[in-house]
């Protein structure tokens, strides 16, 4: 359930906001005039939702290339090749 709060709060109760973005790990919507403006969430959130976002488009590639045909590699064909650069390191 989203966590809504007037934008005034983040003035007033900087800190128990902070708090609750970490105690909840959700992103608090603020709002102005009852309207949605503003997300706050803590870093640790935005880092993980950053790392999906790109993990998603590095999916959505590998889908579109599948798509189109293209070969990947296999899993042996890729081990390989990190062992290699292991082992010349």
């Amino acid at each position: 359930m989203p966590i809504i709060k007037p934008i005034s709060s983040l003035h007033n109760q900087t800190r128990d906001i902070a708090t609750l973005c970490h105690e909840q790990d959700e992103p608090i919507y603020l709002t102005t005039n009852g309207q949605g403006d503003l997300v706050v969430m803590s870093i640790e959130h935005y880092e993980r939702l950053k790392a999906k976002v790109e993990l998603f488009g590095k999916l959505a590639v590998a889908q579109a290339q599948a798509a189109a045909g293209e070969k990947g590699l296999t899993h042996s064909q890729v081990m390989k090749k990190l062992r290699l650069r292991l082992h010349d390191k």
